[in-house]
Protein backbone atom coordinates (compact mmCIF):
# COMPACT_ATOMS: atom_id res chain seq x y z
CA UNK A 1 0.00 0.00 0.00
CA UNK A 2 2.97 2.08 0.94
CA UNK A 3 4.05 1.72 -2.41
CA UNK A 4 0.98 2.68 -4.44
CA UNK A 5 0.73 5.47 -2.32
CA UNK A 6 3.81 6.76 -2.97
CA UNK A 7 3.67 6.40 -6.58
CA UNK A 8 0.41 8.09 -7.25
CA UNK A 9 2.09 11.33 -4.99
CA UNK A 10 5.08 10.88 -7.34
CA UNK A 11 2.90 10.32 -10.98
CA UNK A 12 1.07 13.90 -9.38
CA UNK A 13 4.14 15.87 -8.49
CA UNK A 14 5.67 15.23 -12.09
CA UNK A 15 2.08 15.73 -13.86
CA UNK A 16 1.83 19.29 -11.96
CA UNK A 17 5.80 20.24 -12.20
CA UNK A 18 5.38 19.34 -16.23
CA UNK A 19 1.81 21.61 -16.07
CA UNK A 20 3.49 24.20 -14.46
CA UNK A 21 6.56 24.56 -16.52
CA UNK A 22 4.43 24.61 -19.77
CA UNK A 23 2.47 27.50 -18.14
CA UNK A 24 5.37 29.15 -17.60
CA UNK A 25 7.15 28.41 -20.92
CA UNK A 26 3.83 29.68 -22.94
CA UNK A 27 4.74 33.62 -21.20
CA UNK A 28 0.91 33.75 -20.61
CA UNK A 29 1.63 35.73 -17.38
CA UNK A 30 5.36 36.92 -18.31
CA UNK A 31 5.98 40.44 -19.34
CA UNK A 32 6.50 41.73 -22.96
CA UNK A 33 7.04 44.33 -24.82
CA UNK A 34 5.21 45.29 -27.89
CA UNK A 35 5.44 48.22 -30.42
CA UNK A 36 2.88 50.18 -32.63
CA UNK A 37 3.86 52.95 -35.35
CA UNK A 38 1.23 55.79 -35.34
CA UNK A 39 1.88 55.23 -38.85
CA UNK A 40 3.90 53.07 -41.47
CA UNK A 41 4.20 54.59 -44.87
CA UNK A 42 5.15 57.94 -45.37
CA UNK A 43 4.94 59.80 -48.95
CA UNK A 44 6.74 62.74 -49.57
CA UNK A 45 5.08 63.44 -52.70
CA UNK A 46 7.13 65.54 -55.08
CA UNK A 47 10.76 66.60 -53.47
CA UNK A 48 12.84 68.78 -54.72
CA UNK A 49 16.30 67.67 -55.57
CA UNK A 50 18.57 67.16 -53.55
CA UNK A 51 15.74 68.24 -50.88
CA UNK A 52 14.75 66.69 -47.30
CA UNK A 53 14.65 63.36 -47.85
CA UNK A 54 14.61 62.41 -43.50
CA UNK A 55 11.23 61.05 -41.72
CA UNK A 56 10.80 60.01 -38.44
CA UNK A 57 8.31 57.32 -38.12
CA UNK A 58 6.95 57.49 -34.22
CA UNK A 59 6.36 54.37 -32.02
CA UNK A 60 5.30 53.22 -28.64
CA UNK A 61 5.90 50.34 -26.15
CA UNK A 62 2.74 49.48 -25.61
CA UNK A 63 3.73 46.30 -23.73
CA UNK A 64 4.96 45.54 -20.20
CA UNK A 65 8.74 45.44 -20.20
CA UNK A 66 11.65 47.00 -22.16
CA UNK A 67 11.31 47.32 -26.10
CA UNK A 68 14.76 46.10 -27.58
CA UNK A 69 15.17 47.54 -31.41
CA UNK A 70 17.75 45.52 -32.67
CA UNK A 71 18.23 46.13 -35.75
CA UNK A 72 16.58 48.80 -38.78
CA UNK A 73 17.61 47.89 -42.45
CA UNK A 74 16.76 48.88 -45.82
CA UNK A 75 17.29 47.26 -48.86
CA UNK A 76 19.97 49.49 -50.38
CA UNK A 77 22.00 52.11 -49.64
CA UNK A 78 19.67 55.52 -50.25
CA UNK A 79 17.63 54.44 -47.61
CA UNK A 80 19.31 54.63 -44.13
CA UNK A 81 17.60 54.37 -41.21
CA UNK A 82 19.05 55.05 -37.88
CA UNK A 83 17.18 53.74 -34.54
CA UNK A 84 17.33 54.04 -30.83
CA UNK A 85 19.85 51.40 -28.91
CA UNK A 86 18.16 51.98 -25.65
CA UNK A 87 15.71 50.08 -24.49
CA UNK A 88 12.40 51.80 -24.64
CA UNK A 89 10.18 51.38 -21.46
CA UNK A 90 6.85 50.24 -21.18
CA UNK A 91 4.71 53.75 -22.07
CA UNK A 92 7.87 55.49 -23.70
CA UNK A 93 8.09 56.69 -27.21
CA UNK A 94 10.55 56.83 -29.95
CA UNK A 95 12.02 57.22 -33.35
CA UNK A 96 13.34 55.49 -36.56
CA UNK A 97 14.35 58.18 -38.44
CA UNK A 98 15.02 57.38 -42.23
CA UNK A 99 17.20 59.68 -44.66
CA UNK A 100 16.17 59.13 -48.57
CA UNK A 101 19.07 60.29 -50.95
CA UNK A 102 17.48 62.96 -52.61
CA UNK A 103 20.23 62.95 -55.09
CA UNK A 104 18.20 60.02 -56.73
CA UNK A 105 15.85 61.46 -59.24
CA UNK A 106 12.80 60.03 -60.09
CA UNK A 107 9.78 57.87 -57.98
CA UNK A 108 10.51 55.58 -55.33
CA UNK A 109 9.31 53.04 -53.23
CA UNK A 110 11.46 51.80 -50.58
CA UNK A 111 10.36 49.28 -47.12
CA UNK A 112 12.47 49.29 -43.92
CA UNK A 113 12.49 46.54 -41.65
CA UNK A 114 12.45 47.08 -37.88
CA UNK A 115 13.50 44.25 -35.61
CA UNK A 116 12.77 44.51 -32.10
CA UNK A 117 11.94 42.13 -29.03
CA UNK A 118 7.91 42.56 -29.39
CA UNK A 119 6.05 39.41 -28.93
CA UNK A 120 3.31 40.16 -31.61
CA UNK A 121 4.83 42.03 -34.12
CA UNK A 122 8.66 41.32 -33.91
CA UNK A 123 9.42 42.71 -37.62
CA UNK A 124 7.36 45.46 -39.00
CA UNK A 125 8.07 47.00 -42.40
CA UNK A 126 8.01 50.30 -42.90
CA UNK A 127 7.72 52.30 -46.23
CA UNK A 128 8.43 55.62 -47.88
CA UNK A 129 7.85 56.61 -51.04
CA UNK A 130 7.56 59.64 -53.65
CA UNK A 131 9.19 61.12 -56.79
CA UNK A 132 12.44 63.29 -56.63
CA UNK A 133 11.82 66.11 -59.48
CA UNK A 134 14.43 66.06 -61.74
CA UNK A 135 16.89 69.06 -61.20
CA UNK A 136 15.92 72.35 -63.24
CA UNK A 137 18.48 72.63 -66.56
CA UNK A 138 20.74 75.45 -66.33
CA UNK A 139 20.62 78.62 -69.09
Amino acid sequence: MKRFSLSVALVMALTFGSFAQQTAASGDTAAHAEVYFEKTVHDFGVIEHKGNGAYEFQFSNTGTAPLLISNASSTCGCTVPSYPKAPIAPGETGVITVQYDTNRTGKFDKPITVTSNAKASPRVVLYIKGEVKAPAAAK
